[in-house]
């Protein structure tokens, strides 16, 4: 195990940071998945962008940084790839919601 590993699960024994490593993790997957179906279709970027009328620079930063990206344009990306969108609302494990409670 290097030094970065330790470092790594030490934080995450700390469950607010474990919760805000989770948050960050599951909104950069929205992105990642744009930017594999687009690659899997052999579109790049810009072409993306002309299919869902938008511009090239708004899809390079909701793949990179996909935060605050409302559903309407997540629904326009998702039928200028030929795919849908499905909103899910995912329980959370136990452990989290009790852990919550004291992180203020």
């Amino acid at each position: 195990m290097n030094r970065f590993d330790r470092y790594y699960r030490a934080q995450m024994e700390d469950s607010a940071m474990r919760e805000l490593v989770e948050k960050e993790l599951a909104r950069l997957d929205i992105g990642v998945q744009i930017a594999k179906l687009r690659a899997k279709l052999r579109m790049n970027q810009t072409q993306l962008a002309a299919r869902a009328r938008m511009s090239a620079p708004k899809v390079s930063r909701i793949e990179s940084k996909p935060a605050n990206v409302q559903l309407d344009t997540l629904i326009r990306l998702a039928q200028a790839l030929g795919a849908r969108l499905e909103v899910r609302l995912v329980e959370e494990k136990e452990k989290s919601r009790h852990s919550r409670r004291y992180v203020k």
